[in-house]
């Protein structure tokens, strides 16, 4: 899978983890360097909390279209330190 934004692969992976119609990468497939650390936090009742990040490439960003469970709820540990994107970040088969 890959998630593109502006054009740009900002991750890529063929070991991503599919909760609730989302894939979640691991860290280490993704290219931090487009990830902005955003302030905001959400909290799911068997996820536990999340944290988000904004999406930036070049000039275009979209704000806390990543999100990430640093430590997830027993019953979601397998995606623990990945990475889910939204808001205008496509998805895709690669």
């Amino acid at each position: 899978m890959r998630a593109i934004f502006a054009d740009t692969v900002i991750a890529k992976s063929d070991r991503t983890i599919i909760v609730e119609g989302n894939h979640y990468f691991p860290t280490e497939d993704v290219e931090m360097k487009y990830l902005e650390a955003s302030e905001l936090q959400t909290t799911c009742p068997w996820k536990g909390v999340a944290s988000y990040y904004s999406v930036v490439v070049g000039d275009k960003k979209a704000k806390d279209a990543a999100w990430v469970y640093p430590e997830p709820k027993e019953k979601a540990s397998q995606i623990k330190n990945y990475v889910a994107f939204w808001k205008g970040v496509q998805v895709v088969p690669d």
